[in-house]
C-alpha cells in the first residue's frame, strides 16, 4: 500500500511538471527593445514661423497715357534698366502733327494781340486828338461867352463856338469807347494766346507720352503689348518695374502674436520693439536665405474677419535672386525659454487631440503619460507640462505600448 502511494504521488508530479513547460512551437514572452532618450533641460530660443509672400518695394506699372500704335520695345524683358530709359515708343506722327497745328493756332493768336494792341494805339492816338481839339474849342467857347455881351463878336459866332465844343466832347466819348474796345480785344486775343499756349503744352505732353519710360530703377518685366498693337490708357499695363534691392516680404500673424511682439518691457514703442527681430528666410527648395531681414512695418488694421495682421520684413537682394510673386517662410526668434523641457518630436504620441509619451521607471515598466506640449525647436519639442528632468522616455514605438509593461531598453 505504501509502495502504490508512493507510485501516485511521483506520478502527479511528473504530470504538473509536463503542464507546466511550454507547448511544442510555443515561445515565452519576451520583453520589447526600446530606445530610450533622457529628458533634457536648457534654455532654448523659441521660433515663430510664417509662410510669407515677396514682393517689390516699389512696382511701378508702365501705361500709355495716349492711344496710338506701339512702333518700337526699346528694352530686353527680365533686364535691369535706368530711371528714364526708353521702354516703349507710341507712333508719334499723329501727335507731332497736333503739335504743329497748335503752334500754328498760338502763332494766330499773338498776331491778333498785336493787331489790337496796334488798334489800342491809333484808338489812343485819336483820343489824344480828339482831347486838345476839345480844349480848343472849349477856350473858343468861353472867349466868345464874355464878348457876345459886349457885341463883340455875333451872336452866331458864340453859339458855333458852343456848339464846335460840344461836338468835340462827343468825339472824344467816341474815341475813348474806341480805346476801351481795343483794351478789350487786347484781353480776348490774350486769352486765345493762353488758350493757345495751353493747346501747344498739351500737345507737347501728347507727344512726350509716345515714349514710354522708366519712372525707377528697376528690373522691368514682359511685355504685355505686341509692338503693332494699339494702346490705349484704358488697355492696362504694358509692363512692369520693380525695385528689388532691398526687397519686402509680407506675412500673417495672429493678433495674439503680434502683442506679444509689440510689448516690451522695457517701454519701447512696437515699432521699436518689432525692429529688434531679426528675420530669416527659408526659400521654397528648403534652403535658407544667406541675406538676414529686418521689420519693415505693420499694416494699420487687424483683419475683424480672420484676427489675422499683415507684417512686412525688409530683405537685402543684391543678386536679385528673390522675385515679387515667390513664397518663402519667414522665421523669427521671439524670446529665449529658460529651463526649458526638451524631448524628440517623433517621442510625443498625438492621440484624439491629446498628447502622450511612453515614460519608463527603474524597473523598464511603462507608464502612459499625458503631456502638454509646447514650442517646436528643429526636430525637438518643449515640454510643458507632465514630465521632470532626467525622466526616461520611449523615442518612438510609443503608441505601440501599454502602461505597465516591461521593456528592454537599449538607450538611456
Amino acid at each position: 500500500m505504501k509502495t502504490l502511494l508512493t507510485t501516485l504521488m511521483c506520478a502527479a508530479l511528473i504530470l504538473i511538471a509536463a503542464c507546466s513547460r511550454p507547448a511544442a512551437g510555443e515561445k515565452a514572452a519576451v520583453a520589447p527593445v526600446v530606445e530610450l532618450i533622457t529628458v533634457e533641460q536648457r534654455d532654448v530660443p523659441v521660433y515663430a514661423e510664417w509662410i510669407g509672400s515677396v514682393d517689390g518695394m516699389v512696382n511701378a506699372e508702365i501705361r500709355a497715357q495716349v492711344t496710338g500704335y506701339l512702333q518700337r520695345q526699346a528694352y530686353i524683358e527680365g533686364s535691369f534698366v535706368r530711371k528714364g530709359q526708353l521702354l516703349f515708343e507710341i507712333d508719334p506722327r499723329p501727335f507731332e502733327a497736333a503739335l504743329l497745328q497748335a503752334r500754328g493756332r498760338l502763332a494766330e493768336a499773338k498776331g491778333q494781340v498785336a493787331q489790337a494792341r496796334a488798334q489800342l494805339a491809333q484808338a489812343q492816338a485819336q483820343l489824344s486828338k480828339a482831347e486838345a481839339d476839345q480844349k480848343r474849342t472849349q477856350l473858343d467857347a468861353d472867349r466868345y461867352a464874355p464878348l457876345v455881351k459886349g457885341d463883340a463878336v455875333s451872336q452866331q459866332d458864340a453859339d458855333n463856338a458852343v456848339q464846335n465844343n460840344l461836338s468835340a466832347k462827343a468825339q472824344v466819348e467816341a474815341v475813348a469807347a474806341q480805346v476801351e474796345t481795343a483794351k478789350a480785344q487786347i484781353e480776348a486775343a490774350n486769352a486765345s494766346v493762353e488758350a493757345a499756349q495751353a493747346a501747344v503744352e498739351t500737345a507737347q505732353v501728347n507727344l512726350s507720352f509716345t515714349r514710354l519710360t522708366a519712372p525707377i530703377d528697376g528690373i522691368a518685366g514682359q511685355a504685355q503689348i505686341q509692338i503693332g498693337n494699339l494702346v490705349s490708357p484704358s488697355a492696362g499695363p504694358v509692363t512692369t518695374v520693380s525695385t528689388l534691392d532691398p526687397i519686402r516680404v509680407f506675412f500673417t500673424v495672429s493678433e495674439q502674436e503680434y502683442l506679444g511682439f509689440a510689448r516690451s518691457p522695457d517701454g519701447a514703442s512696437p515699432e521699436e520693439a518689432m525692429k529688434r527681430f531679426v528675420l530669416e528666410l527659408t526659400l521654397a527648395d528648403g534652403s535658407v536665405y544667406p541675406e538676414k531681414g529686418k521689420f519693415y512695418f505693420a499694416d494699420r488694421h487687424v483683419d475683424p474677419k480672420t484676427g489675422a495682421l499683415q507684417l512686412a520684413g525688409l530683405f537685402p537682394n543684391h543678386g536679385n535672386l528673390l522675385r515679387p510673386g515667390q513664397y518663402a517662410k519667414v522665421r523669427a526668434l521671439i524670446r529665449t525659454q529658460k529651463g526649458a523641457l526638451l524631448l524628440p518630436q517623433r517621442a510625443v504620441i498625438e492621440l484624439q487631440g491629446g498628447f502622450q509619451v511612453a515614460v519608463v521607471d527603474g524597473e523598464n515598466k511603462v507608464t502612459l503619460r499625458t503631456v502638454k506640449p509646447g514650442a517646436e525647436i528643429g526636430s525637438m519639442r518643449v515640454i510643458e507640462e507632465g514630465l521632470r528632468a532626467g525622466e526616461r522616455v520611449v523615442v518612438e514605438g510609443g503608441d505601440r505600448l501599454r502602461s505597465g509593461v516591461t521593456v528592454n531598453p537599449k538607450g538611456a
